[in-house]
């Protein structure tokens, strides 16, 4: 059996348009086995994937598709269902978001019903970092209703608290836990929301606080990974989740159902008494430098301009809402929410703009900061793993659905999840934020940014700098700014892209309004 185990095949990926065929050299002839034991870290994350996929985690769905080209399709049964073949390889969702997780030091959130493996991909995932089958098992933080903050980080010396004579001479027994590179919290809407506030602490800020004690949790290699598990994320459990511990979730992953033709491997694994945690191959194991050289390998990914427009474009859409405030710069989602407003209500109360065409009007919220840097991190990861020169629009439309799931929610009365087969969005949130960041990428084509822009054209002409500007031309620009606002106003219809632009403007105007006084000042 351990053969099976611990075969690891090379990874058959798509080599980089500018990999082409290398010419073997006499060097090439001669070399030993030794020298070709060195593998690339972006490769080595590739067979560790292929390994978990094919012999550790039985999961033949392969929903993170890769196509050059309109891939294979087929219609399926009378409800509009289509099964398609993507022309390039792809991956399994259940596996491949976590192991991204692990590769840049994430928090990923695995949802689905009891029994479908989401404690066993986590626990690879520590096995990978460096521990023990048994050691990562142990550490697993089993959410239950009466886990106190100190059965999850340590306890007062109980010497030190008779003997003591402040809370700084109370030495704290930390938990082993605290500072392994991977942590696994089992169930975390069955913690009580005292201690889901201690868990925060330890996730958002990498410390722990006890008795006026504080233990930072980041491993030697500065990479900690975090995996918390979940029957649903609709609010299910015995605690509902502070909104501020699940808007710290990078990814959401949806656990996999078993497939049925794969019952032989279930039944030799329990023939056998096997488990896949207790048999990851040696060479796929990653040391602390390691990890932290993939992490700054995938920082270092270039996201190219045409990318960066395509996603600037795509968050425009969803904070803006007519009727949110008087003031144009309120007239927000935030400006609703935190007033106790509804803003479905604000949304049908807009009379100016096109509902069915605004992808803003399909969400109740705008997204934060976070989820923005989670989304470029995970986009730079998969075209890393995937052996890509740069980010393309296809790694961001892969990792978009799972980063921003729970963090952009849909508006159950738009009428779109009300209209025949789109009914299903509705539930199938995934699919729905898959479709927002299409639609967004053909209105942004139908609209001709990617050749004309002019407000970009215009925060260019700023980036380049005021220095020597004279005031004839800082009024020039002042002009076209001017023109340009009233343009959008012309068109008596807003949307979210719109919003984004105006305030823009105004930024540009503010800067050369200062500028030129400035520069008045000085004759």
């Amino acid at each position: 059996m351990a053969d099976r185990w611990h075969k690891v095949s090379e990874s058959p990926t798509t080599p980089a348009a500018s990999a082409g065929v290398s010419q073997l050299t006499a060097e090439d002839l001669f070399r030993t086995p030794e020298a070709d034991a060195h593998v690339p870290l972006d490769e080595k994350l590739r067979r560790t994937y292929y390994w978990i996929v094919n012999r550790a985690v039985i999961s033949p769905y392969y929903d993170v598709e890769f196509s050059t080209g309109a891939p294979v399709t087929f219609p399926l049964g009378d409800a509009g269902a289509e099964l398609t073949l993507p022309t390039e390889p792809s991956f399994s969702s259940n596996v491949l978001l976590p192991l991204l997780t692990f590769a840049v030091g994430g928090k990923c959130l695995l949802v689905g019903g009891p029994g479908r493996g989401k404690t066993t991909v986590a626990v690879l995932m520590g096995v990978l970092a460096g521990s023990s089958a048994e050691e990562v098992r142990r550490g697993v933080q089993q959410g239950q209703p009466q886990l106190t903050i100190s059965d999850l980080v340590g306890i007062p010396l109980p010497r030190d608290l008779v003997n003591a004579a402040s809370l700084a001479e109370i030495g704290i027994a930390w938990r082993e836990w605290l500072t392994r590179p991977v942590k696994i919290i089992d169930e975390y809407n069955r913690i009580p929301t005292k201690t889901q506030s201690a868990l925060l602490t330890m996730v958002a800020e990498g410390y722990v606080e006890s008795h006026d004690q504080m233990h930072r949790t980041a491993p030697p290699s500065g990479v900690e990974s975090w995996y918390f598990t979940a029957n649903d994320d609709a609010g299910g459990g015995t605690f509902p989740v502070i909104q501020a511990l699940r808007d710290r979730m990078d990814v959401t992953v949806q656990a996999a159902s078993f497939n049925s033709r794969f019952f032989d491997e279930l039944v030799a694994r329990v023939e056998a008494g096997e488990k896949p945690e207790e048999h990851v191959p040696e060479e796929l194991v990653f040391a602390p430098d390691e990890q932290t050289r993939m992490r700054e390998a995938i920082r270092a990914v270039p996201v190219p301009a045409q990318v960066r427009r395509r996603l600037e474009f795509f968050l425009s859409h969803f904070e803006f809402v007519q009727a949110g405030g008087r003031r144009f710069e309120y007239r927000t989602k935030d400006t609703v929410t935190t007033a106790g407003g509804r803003v479905a209500e604000a949304i049908e109360a807009n009379s100016g703009a096109d509902l069915a065409a605004d992808l803003g009007a399909q969400s109740i919220n705008g997204l934060s900061v976070r989820a923005l840097q989670t989304l470029i991190v995970y986009a730079k990861a998969i075209a890393w793993f995937r052996g890509r020169d740069a980010v393309g629009v296809d790694d961001v439309a892969a990792v978009l659905p799972f980063v921003l799931r729970g963090k952009l929610l849909p508006n159950s009365t738009h009428a779109r999840f009300d209209v025949g087969a789109e009914r299903e969005l509705a539930a199938d949130v995934m699919s729905w934020l898959a479709d927002l960041f299409a639609e967004s990428c053909r209105q942004f084509d139908a609209l001709g940014r990617g050749h004309e822009d002019p407000v970009r054209d215009l925060l260019t002409q700023l980036d380049a700098g005021l220095d020597g500007l004279s005031a004839v031309d800082a009024s020039r620009r002042l002009t076209e700014i001017e023109a340009r606002v009233r343009a959008i106003s012309a068109t008596g219809k807003l949307y979210g892209r719109d919003f984004d632009d105006l305030m823009s403007l105004k930024y540009l105007h503010q800067r050369y309004t200062a500028y030129l006084r400035w520069a008045e000042r000085q004759r």
